[in-house]
């Protein structure tokens, strides 16, 4: 079996969760992509000032890093992980805000770096309540019988 077979391999029948994680995951992989392909979006769209230096290629770094982060959050939806899901809720709630706003804070691309919090926040928050409200899968015991 081919290793690309085993990655995208699904069950038939994903939750809301996964298919969202999913969702979640293209819109990474797409912003990551644009801005591998046209980092200058951040001044055209976001009416930053021009890069000084190499920021550029340091936009095309962190479009690499985010399109990276919303392949597994494809893959991990298209598993049917409960577990990616929840992983995905933590880290935006915590790491991206503590990294980013003291960065807008000090004026290092400001508006486009807000928008990433905003929209992370709530994807997160939404993500969230779909885990809370979908059933939680039966406890198994030692000889795998539902507990």
């Amino acid at each position: 079996m081919s290793i690309f077979t085993i990655a995208f391999d699904k069950p038939t029948n994903l939750t809301t969760v996964s298919k969202y994680t999913v969702f979640n995951g293209f819109i990474y992989f797409g912003l990551g992509i644009a801005l591998i392909v046209w980092p200058g979006a951040i001044q055209t769209l976001f009416r930053e000032r021009a890069f000084i230096g190499d920021e550029q290629g340091l936009f095309r770094a962190l479009g690499m890093a985010v399109a990276i982060i919303g392949y597994y959050l494809v893959v991990g939806g298209r598993a049917g992980s409960r577990q990616t899901a929840a992983a995905s809720v933590i880290d935006r709630l915590t790491i991206v805000p503590l990294v980013l706003l003291p960065l807008a804070i000090a004026g290092v691309f400001p508006r486009f770096l807000i928008t990433i919090v905003i929209t992370d926040f709530c994807l997160a928050m939404s993500t969230w309540v779909l885990v809370r409200a979908e059933r939680k899968p039966p406890a198994y015991g030692p000889a795998g019988r539902a507990a």
